[in-house]
C-alpha cells in the first residue's frame, strides 16, 4: 500500500491510485486527484457525477460502472467522455474516492 498527499491530506492508495478507504475522501482530495489525472478544475457536471457515484456505491456496495453512471446520473455518455477523458468510469470512481469498478479493466 502506498500513500499520497492531496491538498495537505495524506491518504492510502492502491497501486493504481484508488483510495483504499473511501471514508478518507473529501472534496479537496477529489480536486487533488482531478488535477493529478489531468482533468483540471471540477465543474458542476463533474460534481453531479461524483455525488451520484458516491451515493450509488454507498447503496450498492461497489462503484458504479460507466453504463450505470450514464443511465442514472443525468449525464449522458458523450458528456462523461468529455468530463473524464481516457476512461470515464474508472476516472469518475477514482476522483469520487471509490475502488475501481468491477466492470473496468
Amino acid at each position: 500500500m502506498a500513500s499520497r498527499e492531496y491538498q495537505g491530506q495524506t491518504v492510502e492508495v492502491d497501486a493504481e491510485g484508488f483510495l483504499e478507504d473511501s471514508s478518507q475522501w473529501t472534496r479537496d482530495i477529489a480536486r487533488g486527484i482531478a488535477e493529478e489525472v489531468g482533468i483540471g478544475e471540477l465543474n458542476e457536471k463533474h460534481w453531479q457525477v461524483i455525488e451520484f457515484c458516491r451515493k450509488d456505491a454507498e447503496a450498492k456496495g461497489d462503484a458504479p460502472g460507466l453504463r450505470r453512471i450514464s443511465k442514472l446520473s443525468g449525464v449522458n455518455m458523450k458528456e462523461l467522455y468529455k468530463l473524464f477523458p481516457k476512461g470515464p468510469g474508472k476516472l469518475a470512481a477514482r476522483v469520487s474516492g471509490l475502488k475501481k469498478p468491477h466492470s473496468c479493466i
